[in-house]
């Protein structure tokens, strides 16, 4: 009986070498979702704004148009990702897919109302990028808990306002349209000048505190939006 027992001759090295391969890996996977990606990813950008900025997964971008918003997130989802509008009911759908928005991967919550926080926080598990327009000013706490939830999502969020302490934050300088004639014709195109400034912070300063250094500003970039 006792050799019974102890008789490991009928198991295959090979069936072993796989279930401990196969617990390693669960083990892995476990570890990473506790801990979060530990590098951010590039993610797709339409070709016009590849060259004025590169999105990042775990970071926060501030804008201040809806359509920088709309164009920074259409490069995402031409890629095949899932995208979503929080907090924003005005939203033209045919505007957004005009933009190259797919609206098939597209979640819109238009009045989340006090719960846009969350909405948000949720909407991060099955999107890669979420825009949302807070309807109150953001505390630095909220923002410190949603940017430590993108970079445990591998996600990005957009700002359609201001946000503390984000990574970018774009503007629109200058704006004119073309198609307008003297009393007549149609809006086809706009031309904009966008500034996009980056915050530099000191972690820590040599008193040992987070604080924000000088602001340093991106030469201005021309980019077009048909």
């Amino acid at each position: 009986m006792l050799e019974y027992m102890f008789d490991y001759k009928g198991v295959a090295p090979q069936v072993t070498s796989q279930r401990a391969g196969s617990r390693l890996h669960e083990l892995q996977q476990r570890v990473q979702r506790m801990q979060g990606p530990a590098v951010s990813r590039v993610l797709e950008s339409l070709p016009g704004l590849s060259g004025v900025i590169q999105i990042r997964t775990g970071e926060v971008y501030a804008v201040d148009s809806p359509s920088l918003a709309t164009a920074l997130v259409a490069g995402p989802s031409q890629a095949g990702e899932w995208i979503a509008f929080v907090g924003v009911p005005d939203l033209g759908l045919e505007a957004a897919a005009q933009f190259g928005i797919d609206l098939d991967r597209t979640v819109a919550v238009p009045r989340p109302g006090e719960l846009w926080l969350s909405v948000t926080a949720g909407l991060l598990d099955v999107a890669t990028i979420v825009v949302v327009k807070p309807p109150v000013p953001v505390s630095a706490q909220q923002a410190e808990r949603l940017k430590s939830r993108l970079r445990m999502k591998d996600a990005a969020l957009v700002c359609w306002g201001e946000w503390p302490r984000s990574d970018a934050t774009l503007t629109i300088t200058e704006s004119s349209w073309l198609g307008l004639g003297y009393g007549h014709g149609r809006l086809t195109a706009r031309r904009v000048v966008v500034s996009v400034r980056h915050v530099p912070l000191w972690l820590p300063d040599p008193d040992q505190q987070v604080a924000e250094r000088d602001h340093e500003v991106v030469p201005l970039v021309v980019a077009q939006a048909v």
